[in-house]
């Protein structure tokens, strides 16, 4: 059996003083915070905090700024060029660049309320089906592109969260409260072959989380 490993990383902390939902808006960049957490994710992966050193050969990312920025320090301490892939894309959103919530967000608003006809779909953006079909196909060029290796791709926390739940079997519907995609966290497909014998769940930067901003971009 070929060991595989496919990494799924969440970007750092946005700079959103607002505390809107950025989604796919341009011009949204790490904080000071989420550089910091890409430098930890970066340090942990090489084995500079005094760890293992991953075999890392491919370093992917969305187009997004973030996720660009996220994925510059770990390509440099692997000598590798960060790729670009549409398919890791944020989740489209009917409530982009909005406040959400009941209290002074938009779902106080009555004509915003049709959007939340279905949250099974999403009625208010992009399917859940459709984020992991797009995200697991990302998932399945890295496995191969990266065969015997290591492979990290640097996404959001709707679009991992939605393809782990799928890899895993489980109903995309979910309450968003309850995704386990914190901050800069791996979330690791672990292959023999071409077969998917299990995810793991970690957080490189856990001692950055306290007092990060908590809004996602979907």
């Amino acid at each position: 059996m070929l060991p595989t490993t496919v990494h799924l990383l969440r970007h750092g902390e946005v700079h959103n003083p607002a505390g809107v939902l950025y989604g796919r808006l341009p011009g949204y960049r790490l904080s000071e915070r989420g550089e910091a957490m890409a430098r930890t994710v970066a340090d942990h992966l090489a084995g500079v905090d005094g760890g293992e050193r991953h075999d890392v050969t491919l370093v992917v990312a969305s187009p997004l700024e973030r996720a660009q920025q996220t994925a510059g320090p770990l390509a440099d301490a692997f000598g590798l060029e960060v790729g670009t892939d549409e398919r890791l894309l944020e989740a489209e959103n009917a409530f982009q660049g909005l406040t959400f919530g009941v209290g002074d967000g938009s779902l106080r608003h009555p004509r915003h309320w049709p959007l939340l006809r279905n949250p099974f779909r999403p009625s208010w953006g992009e399917p859940y089906r459709q984020q992991a079909d797009r995200m697991l196909s990302a998932v399945d060029s890295a496995r191969v592109r990266a065969r015997g290796h290591e492979a990290v791709l640097v996404s959001h926390q709707l679009p991992v969260w939605i393809a782990r739940l799928a890899a895993e079997g489980r109903p995309l519907w979910h309450d968003p409260r309850r995704r386990q995609c914190s901050l800069a966290s791996l979330t690791s497909f672990r292959f023999e072959d071409d077969t998917l014998v299990g995810i793991r769940y970690s957080e490189p930067a856990a001692a950055l989380l306290p007092g990060a901003n908590p809004v996602p971009g979907a």
